[in-house]
């Protein structure tokens, strides 16, 4: 589903990435592994289209992404893909249900609409009775189910996840692996998951590693 085609990227005179190819199947959920600086943030970032290559090809299914001007790109990340970070990234002054709903609003849907798909989420990530708490009213665990709701309110064909249980204790981290493979049972989702966390990486289908800013399996 996702084809990483001869990607290089370079800052300056770093050349962070070095003609990685790779491929995603549908409903796989895939670790990248590697040390600090090896570029697999850089990876995520541009399979999420949130970063632009030097050169190579990323495609889902057939659609040659790199080809998309800004405006396009921003609709199909908007529909198609899934963001959970290291850092919740939730807007203090919004409610864990207003938070979830963005995306589907920036879609265009109807705020009814919207928000009952928030709720609906929400409710099936065991939040139905912190809908109405702000972030600073949740746990960090809490925040991160919310995070993930939002991740998921539009039904993208890929999550991407960079270090999302870095920020949370032991139990907190293994509940949260284990809802990334209960939803990919349940809804299909492939997910895509930078990660230090060796329990996590090993418990994909596949674990794939950065190092030199090549990619080995």
């Amino acid at each position: 589903m996702i084809h990483v085609i001869g990607i290089n990227k370079s800052y300056g005179q770093l050349h962070v990435l070095r003609d990685i190819n790779l491929t995603i199947d549908k409903g796989e959920i895939v670790s990248i592994v590697g040390a600090s600086g090896a570029g697999k943030t850089t990876l995520l970032q541009i399979m999420g289209t949130l970063d632009r290559a030097d050169s190579g090809v990323l495609k889902y299914d057939d659609l040659d992404v790199t080809t998309l001007k800004e405006k396009e790109l921003a609709a199909f990340r908007n529909r198609q893909i899934g963001f959970v970070f290291q850092s919740h990234h939730l807007l203090p002054e919004f409610t864990a249900v207003e938070n979830v709903m963005i995306p589907a609003l920036i879609r265009g849907d109807r705020e009814k609409t919207a928000r009952n798909r928030a709720m609906e989420m929400l409710e099936h990530l065991g939040l139905a009775d912190r809908f109405h708490h702000k972030p600073s009213a949740l746990s960090g665990g809490e925040q991160q189910r919310v995070a993930v709701a939002r991740a998921l309110i539009n039904s993208p064909m890929v999550v991407l996840a960079d270090e999302p249980s870095g920020n949370l204790d032991s139990q907190h981290a293994k509940e949260l692996h284990e809802l990334f493979f209960r939803l990919r049972d349940e809804m299909g989702q492939t997910f895509v998951i930078v990660t230090h966390n060796e329990l996590l990486a090993e418990m994909a289908d596949r674990k794939i590693t950065i190092k030199d800013g090549k990619n080995t399996e």
